[in-house]
């Protein structure tokens, strides 16, 4: 966003934002409206579907910022595979501030060919922090590695626990960042994600308005704290964008999985899981999600995934009860990233 005409850059209208809700006042800085983001290959790359009311098209499959692109020091591997999501038709890509630890690995990768490649992605990224100053600055250290002046969704990241809905939603809670950077054009859309317990997630839903959510779905959601039976008709009822993630739940829920070494807790993974990928990601896009999230290891993995996200069919329930079942003996590795106690 260019702000030559007010007198003021980026970081100084953020040091403006935090002084003016010290003081209650509302400062005005609205950007004009951009453009959406479009890769010409998208359409022929695979199916698209509305990311709820948000105006976009998003392909199938989506980018997520992990594996590869959140390891430090790895740009030989993690750059290529931003750049080949792209020319594949890739259309979002996501990211955080936490990914890739203080350094922030993902948002420098991704920010590398952003250098380049801006207009051809909806980037999300999330802050971490559960305060508005805070979260100002998490925003502030994004757009600069990122190398762009806006986000097109920004999110709250990981609402795990009754109290961090608290947090987020008391005054110079980071909702007001979250709002306030909508408003200045720093961010097109805001959002919420979180992988712990579905109630969290609706209880934010209930207290205000999101563009979308980011949501863990996978094969094995059914057998604890489903997300699929309590969240989701929420977000459809409310004509969100809905993103999915943990499809593989990294590896575990596939029959590829190699167990770690003995130790850990019950559901770090113990043993190979029961379904393959092509599985995984078909149950999850046969549910009304506008696109998927998957973090790649190798430019094959990429490639794999697109791939199948180009030759998607709905699953039949009777198939999706099946897959279901089938992952019933491995729930609590697949679904890792639940509250268990």
């Amino acid at each position: 966003m260019s702000l030559k005409g007010k007198g003021r850059d980026r970081r100084d209208f953020l040091k403006l934002g935090a002084a003016a809700g010290v003081g209650g006042a509302t400062v005005s800085l609205a950007a004009p409206a951009r453009p959406l983001p479009s890769n010409a290959r998208t359409a022929a790359a695979m199916p698209m579907r509305n990311l709820g009311k948000t105006g976009y098209q998003v392909g199938l499959f989506s980018l997520g910022g992990q594996a590869a692109i959140e390891q430090p020091e790895n740009a030989a591997v993690a750059v290529p595979i931003v750049e080949r999501a792209l020319d594949l038709g890739v259309n979002y890509i996501d990211t955080a501030a936490r990914y890739g630890g203080d350094a922030r690995w993902s948002q420098r990768y991704i920010g590398e060919v952003m250098k380049r490649r801006r207009s051809e992605a909806f980037l999300a990224s999330k802050t971490h922090d559960r305060t508005r100053d805070g979260s100002l600055k998490v925003l502030e250290e994004s757009l600069k590695l990122l190398n762009t002046d806006h986000l097109d969704l920004w999110q709250i990241h990981n609402l795990s626990l009754p109290e961090q809905v608290d947090q987020i939603f008391a005054k110079g809670g980071a909702v007001e960042a979250l709002h306030e950077a909508k408003e200045q054009g720093l961010v097109r859309h805001i959002g919420i994600t979180g992988h712990a317990d579905p109630e969290v997630l609706i209880a934010a839903l209930e207290r205000g308005p999101f563009d979308t959510v980011l949501l863990a779905l996978n094969a094995a959601d059914v057998h604890h704290l489903s997300f699929k039976q309590k969240l989701l008709p929420l977000a459809v009822e409310r004509e969100m964008g809905i993103v999915g993630m943990k499809i593989p739940a990294r590896g575990r829920i596939l029959k590829g999985f190699t167990p770690p070494a003995a130790g850990g807790p019950p559901q770090a993974g113990k043993v190979p899981g029961t379904i393959v990928m092509s599985e995984a990601l078909r149950y999850v896009l046969s549910l009304p999600v506008s696109t998927v999230i998957v973090g790649c290891d190798t430019i094959a993995q990429l490639e794999e995934n697109i791939t199948l996200a180009r030759a998607f069919n709905p699953l039949s329930p009777a198939q999706m009860a099946e897959l279901e079942q089938r992952t019933q003996p491995i729930h609590e590795q697949a679904l890792f990233f639940r509250r268990w106690s």
